[in-house]
């Protein structure tokens, strides 16, 4: 099943228009991709906090609430500050294991000001589950997303 990143998009930045909540915004971001992006068993935030990625709003089994910055996937990505699409995550060095069902995952930083501000993970049960399309629409959606906090006032300090 091919995913609409454009309309996905449009969705997205409906929902938001006229929601001035970060917290709200984020759970819907978060509800909105998990909902429609298949094969996917976890999608969540990771919050940056001090030298700490933070769990944040998400959709899955229970996960790991803390994570140090420049550790496992969403470390690397928040610490290097560029995505990270790994095929098997038992192939990434370093890699935390929050659930074993996991197989693949992408991590996509979230930048205001030049600051890296979360993550958005996404873990799939099947390897090797997101493309390089995949890749560009994520990537996409979470520029409509920092948008959409930017215009309400979100900056680095106070994102959630």
């Amino acid at each position: 099943m091919t995913v609409n990143y454009e309309l996905l998009g449009k969705q997205l930045d409906s929902l938001m228009a006229s929601e001035p909540d970060l917290l709200a915004n984020s759970a819907n971001f978060v509800g909105l991709l998990f909902a429609e992006i298949p094969n996917i068993n976890w999608l969540g935030l990771y919050i940056v906090r001090e030298s700490d990625l933070v769990l944040g709003p998400y959709n899955g089994r229970p996960a790991c609430v803390r994570i140090p910055m420049g550790q496992g996937v969403c470390g690397s990505s928040a610490s290097d500050a560029r995505t990270l699409r790994v095929a098997d995550v038992d192939q990434f060095s370093g890699h935390i294991s929050c659930d074993p069902a996991s197989k693949s995952e992408i991590v996509v930083p979230l930048i205001i000001d030049e600051v890296v501000i979360a993550v958005l993970d996404v873990d799939s049960p099947v390897y090797d589950r997101f493309s390089r399309q995949d890749q560009d629409g994520i990537e996409k959606l979470c520029r409509v997303f920092v948008a959409r906090l930017r215009a309400l006032g979100a900056r680095h300090k106070n994102f959630i």
